[in-house]
């Protein structure tokens, strides 16, 4: 039987000194100790990497070992995906401060049981009322005129000399080596100026193009990663083209499923939308697979060329 110990604090600016301390003993006794530095109490227990490579190490009727309950848990979901876990593999868990300290949180009992859910209540009705206080403190400061974030790549003056250079026909990035900022600084000041306003018609920007680069940019290719489902429907169906860009993509498994990387006119994977669409809504695994193909290619965004 070995004690395992298990540290973790949410940010790299909070240090484990505190949890060190309640678990001096056992440290200077030279039990194994298991760190998730900077891991939010959101990620899963059973998805942090110190956490899983001490149950990969814990045998049966070891005990784990934390400072504190909030360092392991804070949500009923974590509680009742890992308590399962531990008893499953005949581990113990306890807390070494508090009023839990003493008290095995994994024993398979009807009045731990309880307690347990007790417990993942009040640790999660702690961090919503963190998160509260935290949002009426930002709306305290908004309402006493105090700047929040990070301080502006920018001043009121430099925003006015940069829409005047735009104006008069300064690029972008020749503007963004000016000011030494990222292009998008520069695009975001002109957008909210309101000097990159886009044409009522459009032909004023595509006037000087070619038909074939007109066609291109209303239909540009792009490179979509159709989700198994929607391939197996669409390689059944009445579309050569659609059948002929499948056939011709790249297949990435992803676990036990797969998908097919097809490059192609972003008409071809509108298209491919339409014609799956109705045969898929059918079941909810369907339904998944059409809403993450449709994502995926709503999601493209081709760069404007000026």
């Amino acid at each position: 039987m070995t004690d395992r110990l298990y540290l973790r604090h949410s940010t790299d600016k909070q240090t484990d000194a505190r949890q060190r301390h309640a678990l001096a003993k056992l440290i200077e006794g030279g039990a194994p100790v298991y760190e998730d530095p900077a891991t939010s109490s959101r990620v899963l227990s059973l998805y942090r990497p110190g956490f899983k490579q001490l149950l990969e190490e814990a045998g049966v009727d070891d005990t784990i070992r934390v400072a504190d309950a909030a360092r392991l848990f804070r949500s009923v979901a974590d509680v009742l995906a890992l308590r399962p876990v531990l008893i499953r593999r005949g581990l113990h868990l306890r807390v070494e401060s508090g009023l839990l300290s003493g008290i095995d949180l994994a024993a398979d009992d009807s009045g731990t049981k309880m307690m347990i859910q007790v417990l993942a209540a009040v640790l999660e009705f702690q961090r919503d009322l963190i998160s509260e206080n935290t949002k009426e403190g930002v709306a305290s400061a908004e309402a006493a005129g105090k700047t929040l974030g990070r301080p502006a790549a920018l001043d009121q003056g430099e925003v006015i000399e940069i829409v005047e250079a735009y104006r008069e026909g300064a690029a972008v990035k020749a503007l963004a080596r000016q000011y030494r900022v990222d292009p998008k600084v520069i695009r975001r000041a002109l957008d909210s100026a309101g000097a990159r306003e886009v044409p009522n018609d459009l032909g004023v920007l595509l006037g000087d193009l070619d038909d074939d680069q007109e066609q291109v940019l209303a239909d540009p290719t792009v490179a979509v990663d159709v989700p198994g489902l929607v391939v197996e429907h669409l390689l059944n169906g009445e579309d050569a083209k659609i059948r002929e860009a499948l056939r011709d993509g790249r297949t990435i498994r992803r676990g036990q499923g797969y998908s097919v990387r097809v490059t192609g006119p972003l008409s071809l994977h509108q298209a491919m939308i339409e014609q799956s669409s109705a045969a898929l809504m059918q079941s909810p695994a369907g339904r998944k697979a059409h809403r993450l193909h449709s994502n995926r290619v709503l999601a493209l965004r081709v760069p404007p060329p000026f």
